[in-house]
């Protein structure tokens, strides 16, 4: 359909098959033919047609006896809405098909297509919108209760990427702030305004889209755009807002909308990809600003075509625009950002579950899913950029490099160079913004609420790591998009990217070994003695940290000597439940224990040297290497502090929460600090003895009173004193060790502080009923054996320390691992009739084997004393 065609028709933005004449920056080589008289004369006449064509669809010919089954007054005709009308009377033309006269009772016919003629004869030239001429049409439909001039008007503007650029700017970039709604506005102001938009309209007439100076990127935009902050727009984003509240209430201009982004998106998707239009004209991200504030994009009627097309369009913006939007919108409510969050999930949710993704198909390749997610990772941002951010507190980086491995690795041995360098991948996003998650102390709204969990749950994860790891174009994966995956589909990708690089490790062991000759040692052996755990385990690991560091990186053996357990995993975790038991016990005085918070906090007047406190750090890095969890009770401020945030004030809530409190309340005060208080610059502490320790936040600072005015670096220095200065050398050691395992982990790309912690600790949450659904049955037994359900009964009468216990005995480790205990597969086998003998466990394969006692009561007994008395392995 030509360009005055869609002009005349009722519809937003009828889908042609031949692209519209006002695409953005396209050159026209016909338009020299279509000047010539013949040919605008053959337009008007076609014109006239589908027009005649169109109002027979919608209006009929009046008489009430119509034969003609492509008139509305037959009665076997069945109603169009106005966009199917316009493609029907555009299809009747193109077949020549009968048309129908005026029925002499259609009474005022003529008159009201004379006066539509008039109405739309006044817009046919408006190719951009301003805040003002929206209300002028608006109006004038109104008071002929014809809305077609205003839907073709929206379709035409709307589906055309040049008009959606130059509508609705502002008069003044700069001073965004000092625009004023347009409610108040005098009569001086409005003519101004239109004298203002005339002018505008003139300099676009002048400036046309298949000039070669669009072209080159000579157009008005590149000046207004080059004028423009990072975060600023040249589109009056308030005006949008009031536009669509104007006119979403109607339900014919609303469909005009939809129309119109069908239309408009696989434009801009072109020019995009292949004309590079951003970077000649900045200002085409207006596009995006303003159809992202129509508040219906997540209804239903967007879902199947309109959101994903624009969705794939949004994705091909490159790093510098998506980080502008990034910006722009981080200025916006939680309201808004929400809004816009629960658009792209809603269109996640809707492609996840209307189809069937498997290993055959995977919902990697839909390429609805892949973009909504890209889009929803510039909404992610901006949550993080517009909420409470902290850049300045960084850790400072180790002076001294974790050492390399000796070996040679298995590309420099076949003579290659290393195609992945060593160190954690950095989202470009990030890098081009100069945030990362962890400086967000809160942002506009929950992180948890970016998760899809439907996502999750046909997401293939080995799949999707393969693809993260090849990082190819073609294949997309949702690794670089760690904020839509929930904690347990993150801890299988760490997890085959620790089970790689422990096979990588060994493959190139077993190499090494034939090339050079020396003994073969694919695993990290540790052989130790229960009653000397710490200084068996310590000792060995010191010595591989020294010297080869990359066998740090090998599948963990633990072996207890005089024990003859196999370690499969539980022996593993075991040694880990030991050592930190040893570790943690006050006595050796390492780390002090609050017995307000419960938690373990670093010693700073410690007698241990740095290097005890970077094999404890080796020792957290093995856990969650080896899949392992621990029992630690470190406050959060440790996990950002790994993560590299130093502490602040706000991490004494739950680190130090009584000094907390007092500094709280001392910010708070509204008397004179000075006089009432009288505290200086001079704090005191208490060593392992309960001598007490006099430290100046401020040179001479027992001579610096704390004032009113001082009170607040008072408080962050005291805060910095307390979570980093006063610990900064064993810290450091602890990070040290800590990263010699996990240097090349994409550990911190994947995970928050709180999800560090989770990892590491596990949950604290114990839901047995979650357990018994999950747990499968072996041997003879079955969920409906006598036996199970009288296991099950006993179990749940038992009391928290005893469910501990039993968790204990059974995997290992009396925490849930990530996910919570029905991500736990326990299996309950039979283990011969009746008997004395005790229950067993193999806690690598967490299997309870269990005899099939003849009563409760005796399965009470048996059970009770072999979770309370369990220590040590043997071989069955």
């Amino acid at each position: 359909m030509n360009s005055d065609e869609k002009e005349d028709c009722e519809c937003a933005a009828p889908q042609a098959e031949t692209p519209p004449v006002d695409g953005y920056y396209r050159v026209h080589e016909e338009s020299d033919i279509e000047n010539t008289e013949a040919s605008r004369m053959k337009r008007a006449a076609a014109k006239h047609l589908i027009e005649r064509y169109y109002h027979q669809l919608t209006e009929g010919c009046g008489n009430d006896s119509c034969s003609n089954a492509g008139c509305a007054s037959s009665q076997d005709f069945h109603r169009l809405d106005n966009n199917a009308a316009a493609v029907k009377a555009l299809d009747l033309y193109k077949r020549n098909a009968k048309l129908c006269d005026p029925h002499p009772s259609k009474k005022g016919t003529a008159m009201n297509h004379k006066d539509m003629h008039s109405v739309r004869d006044d817009f046919k030239d408006v190719n951009y919108l301003t805040e003002e001429k929206v209300y002028e049409i608006l109006d004038i439909c109104g008071e002929k209760q014809d809305y077609s001039p205003l839907i073709r008007v929206i379709g035409r503007v709307f589906s055309s990427a040049e008009g959606l650029v130059q509508s609705f700017r502002q008069s003044k970039p700069h001073t965004k702030e000092e625009l004023k709604s347009l409610q108040g506005k005098d009569e001086d102001k409005d003519e101004d305004e239109k004298e203002a938009a005339a002018c505008s309209a003139t300099a676009m007439e002048e400036d046309s889209p298949g000039s070669s100076s669009r072209l080159d990127g000579a157009s008005s935009g590149d000046s207004d755009g080059a004028k423009l902050g990072p975060d600023e727009v040249s589109v009056d984003i308030d005006a949008v807002r009031r536009v669509y509240q104007r006119l979403l209430s109607n339900e014919n201009i609303e469909a005009a909308f939809l129309n119109a982004l069908v239309y408009l998106s696989p434009n801009v998707e072109c020019d995009l990809t292949y004309h590079n239009v951003y970077s000649r004209d900045p200002n085409y991200l207006n596009v995006f600003v303003v159809v992202m504030e129509n508040s219906n994009l997540h209804s239903p009627e967007y879902l199947e075509i309109a959101l994903p097309q624009f969705c794939k369009a949004m994705s091909k913006l490159p790093l510098p625009a998506l980080a502008k939007l990034a910006r722009l919108w981080s200025h916006y409510s939680a309201e808004q950002i929400r809004r816009m969050m629960e658009t792209f999930q809603q269109l996640i949710t809707y492609k996840v579950i209307s189809n069937e993704f498997n290993s055959r198909n995977l919902v990697n390749d839909d390429d609805a899913v892949v973009a909504a997610t890209k889009c929803l990772k510039i909404v992610y941002y901006a949550n993080v950029l517009g909420g409470e951010v902290d850049k300045e507190h960084n850790e400072e980086e180790d002076e001294e490099p974790i050492p390399e491995s000796s070996e040679l690795t298995l590309q420099e041995l076949l003579g290659e160079e290393r195609r992945n360098k060593k160190g954690p991948r950095v989202d470009p996003m990030e890098t081009e913004l100069t945030i990362r998650t962890s400086d967000c102390r809160r942002p506009l709204i929950s992180f948890e609420e970016f998760v899809n969990e439907p996502l999750n749950e046909v997401l293939e994860m080995d799949k999707d790591y393969t693809f993260f790891k090849v990082e190819t174009e073609n294949k997309f994966s949702f690794m670089t998009c760690p904020f839509i995956l929930n904690a347990v589909t993150k801890n299988l990708g760490l997890y085959y990217d620790n089970r790689i690089r422990m096979y990588s490790e060994r493959r190139i062991t077993v190499l090494y070994s034939l090339v050079q000759g020396q003994q073969l040692n694919p695993y990290l052996r540790l052989k130790v003695r229960r009653d000397h755990i710490i200084d068996d385990a310590l000792v060995r690991l010191e010595m591989i940290a020294m010297e080869n560091p990359a066998d740090l990186k090998k599948q963990l053996y633990v072996e207890f000597e005089g024990e003859q357990g196999v370690d499969e995993g539980g022996v593993s975790k075991e040694f880990f439940q030991l050592v930190v038991e040893e570790i943690f016990n006050p006595d050796i005085g390492m780390f002090a224990y609050d017995e307000h918070t419960k938690m373990f906090w670093f010693n700073p007047s410690s007698f241990e040297n740095e290097g005890q406190f970077t094999l404890i750090g080796i020792v957290l890095g093995l856990a969650i290497y080896n899949n392992c969890i621990l029992d630690v009770h470190f406050p959060m401020v440790v996990y950002r502090k790994l993560m590299g945030k130093k502490g602040t004030f706000r991490d004494l809530a739950d680190s130090n929460p009584v000094l907390y409190q007092s500094l709280k309340e001392l910010l708070e005060y509204e008397g004179s600090v000075e006089e009432d208080m009288m505290i200086t610059f001079q704090i005191s502490q208490t060593d392992l003895f309960g001598n007490p320790l006099m430290y100046d936040l401020r040179e001479n600072g027992d001579t610096i009173p704390v004032t009113n005015e001082n009170r607040k670096e008072f408080v962050a220095q005291y805060a910095d004193y307390m979570l980093n200065k006063s610990v900064e050398k064993q810290f450091k050691a602890f990070r040290r060790g800590f990263h010699m395992v996990t240097n090349e982990s994409p550990l911190k790309y994947l995970f928050r502080p709180e999800e560090i912690e989770l990892l590491i600790c596990g949950s604290r949450n114990l839901d047995f009923q979650a357990l018994e659904e999950t747990t499968e049955y072996d041997g003879g037994y079955s969920r409906d054996s006598r036996i199970i359900k009288e296991f099950w009964e006993t179990l749940h009468s038992f009391a928290e320390e005893q469910k501990r216990l039993f968790l204990q005995f059974t995997t290992g480790t009396d925490r849930a691992p990530v996910g919570g205990l029905g991500k736990l597969k326990m299996i309950i086998a039979k283990n011969g009739p009746d008997t004395d003998r005790l229950p067993t466990s193999h806690t690598c394969f967490n299997v309870l084997l269990l005899p099939e006692y003849n009563t409760k009561e005796k399965l009470r007994e048996r059970l009770l004393k072999a979770i309370l008395y369990a220590k040590g392995f043997g071989m069955l």
